[in-house]
């Protein structure tokens, strides 16, 4: 094996083992102990190496985000399988919601300010793109047009999104947080399929 493949392939296996402690001490503790110090002490390499890495906390923040966001879409893949469009839709928003619960810390820095907007906006992405795709997938199975298939999708996000918070931080336990989401996505798919006649027959009118 050539010095240079192996030397990649141990640098990727530290930074592997930097996020692997970074989300244990995450889950663990919280947000306010995740420091680039403890993370080394963890892993027990020094704090330059780390840095190596990541060139501080807010770039080992970001990565968790991504992480976080990826983890969500493995975990949610076999609801997104679901052949009924409607079943697949409140699946996908009870699997959200469940993911916030056994995820709180991780779940609380995906959507936490402290880091930068537009890079959570970036890294979350493909989890974006697929809830597009489902949406995209239903709105065609029942004729539906959305007039703005982007801010349809804010409107589910930020439905789930503070369910989820609400089933997270305890107020009304998870198992019904996501009874709540299925049925918050029900009306609001209902809501969108009895629109559009009534929007058809104002076009034409």
């Amino acid at each position: 094996m050539p010095t240079s493949t192996r030397r990649a392939r141990e640098r990727a296996k530290t930074r592997e083992r930097i996020i692997e402690a970074a989300l244990h001490v995450l889950e663990a503790d919280g947000i306010a102990a995740l420091t680039i110090r403890r993370i080394a002490t963890d892993v027990e390499y020094s704090a330059p190496v780390v840095y190596q890495h990541f060139a501080n906390k807010d770039a080992l923040l970001l990565e968790l985000v991504a992480h976080g966001h990826r983890l969500m879409l493995t975990e949610v893949r076999e609801a997104a399988d679901e052949p009924d469009t409607d079943r697949r839709m409140t699946r996908i928003a009870s699997e959200y919601v469940r993911f916030a619960g056994a995820h709180p810390h991780l779940y609380r820095v995906m959507n936490d300010p402290v880091v930068d907007g537009d890079e959570r906006r970036r890294v979350a992405e493909p989890a974006i793109d697929v809830l597009k795709e489902l949406l995209t997938s239903w709105s065609t199975a029942h004729d539906v047009a959305l007039a703005d298939p982007d801010q349809a999708c804010e409107i589910l996000w930020g439905t789930l999104h503070g369910i989820a918070s609400l089933g997270h931080l305890g107020q009304i336990g998870n198992d019904r947080a996501r009874h709540l989401a299925e049925q918050a996505l029900h009306a609001i798919l209902l809501g969108w399929r009895t629109e559009a006649p009534a929007n058809d027959r104002a076009a034409r009118g």
